[in-house]
C-alpha cells in the first residue's frame, strides 16, 4: 500500500512541477506572442508562436523522460537522458535549419523569435526552480542506515 502511495505522491510531485513550469512559460508566450504581433505584426505572430512551440515542446519532452526514467537503474537512467538531450538538440537544430530555409524573414521574424525563445526559456527554467524549491521537502527519502 505505502508503494501505491509513494507512487501517487511521484506522479502527483511530477504534475505540480509541469504546473509550475508551464504555467509562467504560457503567460510569457502569450505575451510575446501579443507584444511582437504589435511590433512586427504577422512576422512576429509566426516568430514568438514558433518560439513557444519549441520552447514549450522541449522543455515537456524533458520532464517526461524523468518521469518515465523514474524507477530505471540509474546507468540506464542517465543514457536515456543523454540520448533525449541529443536528440532534442539536432532535432531542433534541424527545424531551425529548415525553417530558415524555407522561409523568409518577411514570414517569420527572427528577432521576435530569438527574444521569445529566450524569455520563455527564463521563465521555465524560474517556474521549475520555485516549484522544485517548494517541492523538495516533500519528495521521498530513502530510509537512513545506522551507522556502526
Amino acid at each position: 500500500m505505502s508503494e501505491q502511495s509513494d507512487a501517487q505522491k511521484a506522479e502527483n510531485n511530477d504534475q505540480l512541477l509541469w504546473r509550475g513550469a508551464i504555467i509562467p512559460s504560457a503567460i510569457i508566450s502569450l505575451l510575446c506572442i501579443v507584444i511582437f504581433t504589435v511590433i512586427r505584426h504577422q512576422p512576429g505572430l509566426w516568430g514568438s508562436g514558433f518560439a513557444s512551440v519549441v520552447v514549450l515542446m522541449f522543455f515537456s519532452i524533458h520532464l517526461l523522460v524523468a518521469r518515465i526514467s523514474r524507477d530505471l537503474d540509474p546507468m540506464v537512467t542517465m543514457a536515456l537522458a543523454m540520448f533525449s538531450y541529443f536528440a532534442k538538440v539536432i532535432l531542433v537544430g534541424a527545424l531551425l535549419l529548415v525553417v530558415t530555409r524555407l522561409t523568409s524573414p518577411e514570414t517569420v521574424d527572427r528577432g521576435s523569435f530569438g527574444i521569445s525563445a529566450i524569455a520563455i526559456t527564463l521563465a521555465w527554467l524560474t517556474g521549475e526552480i520555485r516549484a522544485f524549491l517548494r517541492l523538495r521537502f516533500q519528495l521521498p527519502l530513502p530510509p537512513s542506515s545506522p551507522q556502526n
